[in-house]
């Protein structure tokens, strides 16, 4: 299998999000940079100015806000879609709040990465205290408060994606973690259903962050998508 796959980090996550499935595939990967914009737009067009001419795209959480917004922009150039742990939904107002009393909190200085209590929501029960949970915390502080801010903004203010699903007409996985609560089964599934054909694979022993938490399951499911 060799392809061109660009993989698109949620939020303040960077190349280490995708670091054990890249080594899983046989696949010229690279992670695109979705850390200088505040829109998912304009991320988006990033994304698309540097990368190939054709390529399978796959993203997770915030990254399949900006894979939506690819295939809105440029769907002639993706050959493959896979969406993880995401949504089709926008935000809605309370969602919307919480982002930006967390905002706020950053602008006061308070910005201390993926607390315990949001670590929780991330990464499955039986991860907490082990060298994944502490990763995932080292990645949120490499890329920092101003990161965050720029993407909540980005995120808050994201278009409805669910008229889209209709439209995609490449091979697609929608992937989620079973014990993901973030962007639970139920959002997968609606995902999935207006996708024609898409496949939807459910990875045991992960929440919200499969690709760290089960990489081998999300590799088994991406060579076999890559491979349709």
């Amino acid at each position: 299998m060799t392809s061109d796959l660009v993989l698109l980090p949620g939020l303040i996550c960077d190349e280490r999000l995708w670091r054990d499935v890249i080594a899983g595939l046989d696949a010229r990967s690279v992670v695109a940079d979705l850390t200088q914009d505040d829109s998912i737009a304009a991320m988006a067009a990033r994304t698309l100015a540097a990368a190939p001419a054709r390529f399978a795209l796959a993203g997770l959480s915030m990254g399949g806000y900006v894979a939506f917004e690819i295939m809105r922009q440029a769907p002639e150039r993706v050959t493959h879609l896979a969406l993880l742990d995401t949504s089709a939904r926008p935000d809605d107002d309370a969602r919307k709040e919480t982002r930006r009393k967390g905002i706020e909190m950053v602008g006061q200085g308070k910005f201390i990465g993926v607390s315990r209590g949001l670590l929780g929501s991330l990464i499955a029960p039986q991860h907490m205290g082990m060298p994944v949970a502490r990763e995932v915390q080292d990645m949120s502080e490499r890329v920092g408060p101003e990161v965050y801010k720029r993407q909540q903004v980005a995120i808050m203010n994201r278009v409805d994606s669910r008229p889209l699903l209709s439209e995609i007409a490449v091979p697609t996985l929608v992937g989620v973690g079973e014990l993901d609560k973030m962007t639970p089964v139920e959002l997968a599934e609606e995902i999935a259903s207006g996708i024609a054909g898409a496949d939807l694979v459910r990875f045991p022993d992960s929440a919200h962050l499969p690709t760290m938490e089960n990489p081998g399951a999300v590799v088994e499911a991406m060579k076999r998508w890559l491979g349709r």
